[in-house]
């Protein structure tokens, strides 16, 4: 499901759960990244968006300096906490629009599942100002898609979301599909039009698996499903449970992740 705006605050109800469940990213992904600009002691980066930091430790662990900017409370809470004996990282609270910043002061700045949080214009404006040159601007997405080994079930999600996702929020059917390459290179262009060249993308692959019960709490850390009165979630998690356990008990999960580069000259 695309996120729908104004829902930032709802991941900070369920940061625990959040930081829990929601993965990480293919080791590939930083080999990639790495290839692209070496980061290491000597090097400041910020990070957009931080969450449960799922994304922060393959970089913080190269040694460099890392401020991590994270709108939610709990999050930053549970950031300070995580990552306490690194003593280079540190944590704003706050919006990355709002948070003032030197500028051609940073190696990478990098994102991953948040940046479409940040106006487009205001975001990578911002982010070529900080970078010096040769810096690195890194956006990198996990995008899920729901079981294609069992078409039965996906078609009785379906139906469940017709009924109560798409029926609250006054929604149209709408039909799922895969992330594609296209779509990664359209959002990789995207930083062109900022000042941005030697831009790259590359698309990662890997399949999750749950039980019910397990998906349900996946389910509960997405903002627009959060943001659902209760009565009606509650309702709405359990006929997807039901539908899992009818068949089969479990559900996969295929994620195609996409990492876009790009750098300031």
């Amino acid at each position: 499901m695309p996120a729908l705006k104004g829902l930032e605050w709802t991941f900070d109800t369920v940061a625990s759960t959040y930081e829990k469940l929601r993965p990480g990213y293919v080791k590939e992904l930083y080999q990639t990244l790495f290839d692209y600009i070496s980061i290491n002691e000597n090097s400041n980066v910020v990070e957009i968006g931080s969450g449960g930091g799922q994304a922060t430790a393959p970089i913080l662990t190269t040694g460099c300096q890392l401020i991590a900017v994270e709108y939610g409370k709990q999050f930053s809470e549970l950031l300070k906490e995580k990552f306490k004996e690194y003593p280079r990282f540190s944590v704003i609270t706050g919006k990355f629009e709002d948070t003032a910043f030197d500028n051609n002061a940073f190696d990478l700045v990098f994102s991953a599942s948040a940046f479409h949080w940040v106006p487009e214009k205001i975001g990578y404006e911002k982010v070529f100002s900080m970078l010096r040159s040769g810096g690195v601007f890194a956006r990198f997405a996990n995008h899920p898609y729901r079981d294609k080994g069992n078409p039965a079930l996906s078609q009785e999600i379906d139906e469940i979301y017709d009924h109560y996702y798409n029926k609250y929020y006054h929604k149209e059917h709408e039909i799922i599909s895969e992330y594609t390459e296209q779509q990664a290179k359209e959002r990789a262009m995207i930083a062109s039009k900022y000042g941005f060249s030697d831009i790259r993308y590359k698309l990662f692959y890997r399949e999750r698996l749950f039980s019910a019960k397990e998906y349900i709490k996946l389910l509960g850390t997405y903002s627009d499903h959060i943001a659902i009165e209760e009565n009606i979630r509650n309702e709405f998690f359990e006929r997807i449970e039901e539908a899992i356990n009818k068949h089969g008990g479990t559900i996969t999960i295929y994620d195609t992740i996409d990492l876009q580069l790009a750098r300031k000259y």
